[in-house]
């Protein structure tokens, strides 16, 4: 059996801390298993991720104790089922809109009766042979509440059984909101809606989860209330030490390529 320490801490009130994988290397995700973080998620959504590279990185993870997770692409069915199959001890999904979605997220979650997850696994028999008789109650299903949409429907998604908890997607949000991602943090709306999740979370015992910024994003969204919380990822904090490398040498920054001003 692998416990799921980051879910946990959640359960007891404490935040857990993650890191993203975005790079789809899994050298990079060997040099972070073990760096003391709770949890890793691999970014199949807007990551570089393949299937081969997936299954690398998740062997290179085995190597540590951070809690493996993964946000799939999207929701479905058979991409879910994969990732779990794979060996990931929680399932992010992006854009859940209704109680519906949220339905079929757990559904493809759970194994029966709780879900109709099909029955079979690949690399997931690393865990043994008992697999089966825990992984339903050690896996962290959470999904994305990043729309207008999802906000007002955020206490129906949350009521799902099955469903464990959200993240909150601030950029697609504040697009959904008509408001400029570079500027959320400003605004009353970004604020409110935020807020109403979090009331929707305490209303339904879930888990508030949050995509921050920063690692001091991350430390103020605990202290707001969120426990699953993600810090910050591979190739943000390589360019972070890049970039400050650049300045304490006295380089002349060439903006450009996606790097920022």
């Amino acid at each position: 059996m692998r416990e799921n320490t980051a879910k946990r801490k959640m359960l007891a009130g404490q935040p857990a801390f993650g890191y993203t994988l975005q790079l789809g290397a899994p050298l990079v995700a060997e040099a972070l298993a073990d760096c003391g973080i709770d949890f890793i998620l691999l970014d199949t959504q807007h990551g570089t991720f393949g299937s081969d590279s997936i299954i690398a990185t998740l062997m290179a993870l085995s190597c540590g104790h951070a809690v493996t997770m993964a946000r799939v692409a999207r929701n479905d069915y058979t991409l879910i089922g994969r990732l779990l199959d794979d060996g990931a001890l929680g399932i992010i999904v992006p854009l859940v809109h209704t109680r519906e979605d949220a339905q079929a997220v757990a559904d493809a979650c759970r194994f029966p009766p709780l879900g109709k997850r099909s029955w079979g696994w690949g690399r997931a028999r690393v865990y043994g042979s008992d697999y089966p008789e825990w992984i339903d109650r050690e896996l962290f299903v959470a999904v994305q509440i990043e729309s207008a949409q999802a906000v007002e429907n955020a206490e129906a998604i949350l009521s799902v059984t099955g469903i464990d908890g959200c993240w909150i997607g601030p950029g697609d949000l504040a697009l959904s909101l008509g408001v400029d991602p570079r500027h959320a943090e400003e605004d009353e709306r970004q604020q409110r809606a935020i807020e109403r999740v979090l009331e929707a979370c305490r209303n339904t015992g879930k888990i508030a989860g949050y995509a921050a910024y920063s690692i001091e994003d991350a430390l103020q969204r605990a202290a707001q209330g969120f426990r699953f919380v993600t810090a910050g990822s591979d190739i943000g904090f390589l360019l972070q030490g890049a970039i400050q490398g650049v300045e304490r040498l006295g380089l002349t920054r060439r903006v450009g390529r996606g790097y920022g001003a």
